[in-house]
């Protein structure tokens, strides 16, 4: 990582946590559910129940012998009422389960807490849990935890940097939820053979700083540590977070586990601390919902499949003319077409914003200042990618090591000129696969 990273222009002056002291509030059942069977990076889960059939809480709904999947639960009790295909938030296409909800919220009879008792149960426990990345990647759990070089990996790091501005769930869960994340993190050190996890925690998160840290202390667990990080965007990065907590470097194309090290979302973390006491697998997740387009944003406990209007109906409802609707944050979240869309396991947040907040200024030339350098994480040069992807300079994006760009966005915030150099960014990465090919 390049020294200038520790030198970076102020471009977190505005952190916008404004539902920071939010209590989470639970949102009551919706009417209606469609749960996607693509949540997660890998193959999709195939149905496993059909129209007109009965379900309950927990349930499965959707699976898949694929390794790299995880498998899909209702979320509610009522009656399977089709199956149906939407366009989803990345571009590409869903088929969801709709499901419409009786209100009585009964649980499966066959929930129970899993039987753990070597790594290869704690494995099967975690994907039968369907956990996958509640951070923003949605990389199933069990593959993450079930690395090829076990005997080589040694420490834990659990993300609870939350750096991206808006977002504040994976806070209130560390507030909210103190004894899930230690407990999730106990478990996954001790059924890995680790020698110690960390909590990576940004300063500007003090109270869960301390709640944690004092929770350890108290608890007696010695192998188990709080790491403050420096508030300042993107720290949360996995690659940036290994090499702040470690000194350990990830190159791209480097598995964390290569380095000795796995890296999971507080959230997810947490998830597994509840899971292996209860059985209840994931059919549900704490969201961040604002913006100045939403008349009341808060921190809400959503199910999955809810519609995101309904949940920012559950917020008050739109406050003026919504120009975008982002799921994630303003950094590395997706923009959405409509609003019919429904939660699912890595939204972490919903912003909505005006056209005041929306604006993007027009493109001007590049004025060549360097702001873009100064601002990546790795000291990579946009302005050079961006130059060598217009004219479709493969040579040259890779001496300046394009595939090295891990899409954080810092170079599009601080640009001057206002270029969409993250996105040409992504491009450009996709023009040096495509050549690898040929």
């Amino acid at each position: 990582m390049s020294s200038n990273a520790k030198h970076l222009p102020s471009i977190n002056a505005g952190h916008y946590k404004n539902t920071a002291a939010c209590e989470t509030e639970i949102m009551p059942v919706p009417a209606v559910v469609r749960i996607p069977l693509s949540q997660h990076i890998g193959k999709p889960c195939d149905p496993v129940v059909q129209k007109g059939d009965e379900v309950k809480v927990g349930q499965l709904i959707g699976d898949t012998d694929a390794f790299v999947s995880a498998p899909i639960y209702s979320s509610v009790s009522g009656t399977v009422t089709g199956i149906d295909t939407i366009r989803s938030a990345n571009g590409g296409y869903d088929t969801r389960i709709v499901i419409e909800t009786d209100g009585k919220q009964t649980p499966w009879e066959g929930i129970k807490a899993p039987e753990i008792t070597d790594f290869q149960s704690f494995v099967k426990a975690v994907r039968d849990s369907g956990l996958a990345g509640m951070g923003g990647a949605s990389f199933p759990a069990h593959v993450k935890f079930n690395p090829k070089n076990l005997d080589e990996v040694d420490t834990l790091i659990v993300n609870g940097a939350e750096c991206e501005p808006f977002i504040t769930s994976d806070h209130r869960t560390m507030l909210e939820a103190p004894q899930d994340v230690i407990d999730g993190a106990k478990a996954i050190v001790k059924w890995m053979g680790m020698k110690e996890g960390y909590i990576g925690i940004e300063e500007n998160k003090p109270d869960a700083i301390a709640k944690l840290q004092g929770m350890i202390k108290e608890q007696g667990i010695d192998n188990l540590h709080v790491f403050p990080l420096l508030s300042r965007y993107p720290k949360g990065a996995e690659r940036v977070l290994i090499q702040e907590v470690t000194g350990r470097v990830c190159d791209a194309g480097v598995l964390p586990a290569d380095v000795g090290v796995v890296v999971s979302n507080v959230s997810s973390v947490a998830f597994l601390g509840q899971y292996f006491r209860d059985g209840m697998p994931l059919i549900q997740r704490r969201v961040t919902v604002d913006g100045n387009a939403v008349q009341n944003p808060k921190n809400v406990m959503g199910l999955f499949g809810t519609p995101v209007k309904d949940i920012i109906d559950f917020c008050g409802g739109y406050k003026g003319t919504p120009k975008k609707i982002i799921m994630g944050g303003p950094m590395m979240g997706r923009a959405t077409i409509t609003d019919e869309i429904s939660l699912v396991k890595n939204n972490n947040a919903i912003l909505v914003f005006d056209e005041s907040q929306a604006f993007i200024p027009d493109e001007t030339p590049c004025i060549n200042c360097g702001r873009c350098h100064e601002a990546c994480p790795f000291g990579l040069m946009p302005m050079k990618f961006a130059d060598a992807y217009l004219h479709k300079d493969v040579d040259v994006l890779n001496k300046y090591a394009i595939m090295q760009c891990m899409g954080c966005g810092s170079c599009s915030f601080i640009c001057p000129a206002h270029r969409p150099l993250s996105f040409m960014n992504t491009l450009a990465k996709g023009l040096v696969k495509e050549a690898s090919k040929k």
